[in-house]
């Protein structure tokens, strides 16, 4: 016999001489079935909220995970039995709702599973959301008033406003909530104006073509005391060309220009300057100093002195149709057509506030801005253009960011 048979021959045997002694020596019998080798690995189905769970954030996480096997149903329900649609992950060891949970909600989780030693489960949870004393909602506008419209193109200098419909108390947790992203990235902040809007601008003027993004996720958090945000709420722009215009009360013109370049030369007659006491009122008569950025436009828009209390039957007072007006300021200075002052427009100040200017001067502007472009005034009279004016460019940087709180 070859010695490879012969030795392999004396193994065996050896083998099986050991496995009787081993039996004699052992008071139990071998085993003659298939060893486990899952009871070191328990199948455990975990949820998330746990077992009775209050005070939810309906925005926050719900999880249904297995440390093992896969999960093969989970529903989940809320108190008037309406089930929540969920979505398994492709291996099928974890679900989540794919459905925003709503205040004041009582729901149940069931979740049952499959592994290699049969079914587990069923694991039930059930918990409850917040439920508010009151809620805010917030809306992302310019500076204008109207909505940021998604898409949207606007100007270098454009400022968000995030608006709320309750006084918000707690900036700091309101700001936690309010996301400014762009690309290319720049620095910027937040700062209030009162306890119902805050506005975000960047450092600097944007550059042209960055692509922002801004979402107010709100929904779930408190906002302030008792106060929680309504829903979400998100918008995307882009800034286009840069558009700035200077108006100088030294030369009585304005200097438009794009992206640098000179386009338009446009004569002006700016503010009479000076106060006066009208009713008892004291009004001024400034073009004030300082950084607008286009709001909005009508042709024509109604102008209405009695709108800031000053009396049509006065001797300053007016109201008519002004076409081709284009606002930069809250408080109602625009760059609009007024033909009765063209004989003043590049030499003498003669309006309320207003830049006047012709009609071809005043039509070309009126179509050619953009909401946020810059229009920047020199060597006026008067008090600073106020941050609540329209003048968020006016406020020096470190001023801004240490008043966003």
């Amino acid at each position: 016999m070859p010695p490879r048979r012969f030795r392999s021959s004396v193994a065996a045997s050896w083998l099986v001489a050991m496995v009787v002694v081993l039996a004699a020596c052992s008071s139990s019998s071998i085993p003659t079935g298939p060893i486990d080798t899952t009871a070191a690995a328990p199948q455990v189905i975990s949820v998330s909220p746990a077992q009775g769970t209050d005070k939810v954030d309906p925005a926050a996480a719900v999880n249904v995970t297995t440390s093992s096997g896969v999960l093969t149903s989970v529903t989940l329900t809320n108190e008037d039995g309406k089930a929540i649609d969920g979505i398994f992950t492709p291996d099928k060891t974890a679900w989540k709702p794919n459905e925003q949970l709503g205040y004041g909600r009582t729901y149940t989780i069931k979740a049952e599973g499959m592994a290699v030693t049969g079914p587990i489960g069923p694991v039930t949870s059930s918990f409850t959301t917040i439920k508010p004393g009151n809620q805010t909602k917030v809306y992302l506008n310019t500076t204008g008033g109207e909505s940021i419209a998604d898409g949207g193109t606007y100007g270098v200098g454009m400022v968000v406003v995030a608006h709320f419909d309750e006084d918000i108390t707690d900036h700091a947790a309101a700001e936690k909530r309010l996301v400014v992203t762009a690309d290319p990235p720049v620095e910027g902040a937040w700062y209030w104006l009162d306890n119902r809007n805050a506005h975000w601008r960047p450092k600097e003027y944007w550059k042209p073509g960055t692509k922002v993004s801004v979402a107010a996720n709100l929904y779930g958090a408190e906002v302030s005391n008792g106060l929680f945000g309504q829903e979400d709420s998100k918008t995307n722009f882009v800034i286009g060309p840069s558009h700035v215009s200077i108006a100088d009360d030294n030369t009585h013109v304005v200097q438009v220009f794009e992206n640098g370049n000179l386009v338009r030369t446009m004569p002006t007659s700016m503010g009479r300057g000076g106060t006066e006491v009208i009713a008892g009122k004291t009004f001024s008569f400034y073009t004030m100093p300082g950084v607008y950025t286009v709001m909005d436009k009508g042709n024509p828009v109604i102008m209405d002195s009695s709108s800031y209390g000053l009396p049509i039957n006065s001797r300053l007072g007016y109201k008519e149709a002004i076409p081709y007006a284009t606002r930069i300021s809250t408080d109602g200075i625009y760059l609009h057509e007024l033909d009765t002052t063209v004989w003043a427009q590049g030499n003498t100040d003669t309006s309320h506030g207003c830049l006047n200017l012709n009609q071809d001067n005043a039509s070309w502007f009126y179509n050619w801005s953009l909401p946020g472009d810059v229009v920047e005034v020199r060597n006026t009279g008067g008090p600073a253009l106020a941050v609540w004016q329209n003048g968020d460019w006016t406020l020096p940087w470190d001023q801004w960011v240490a008043g966003n709180s």
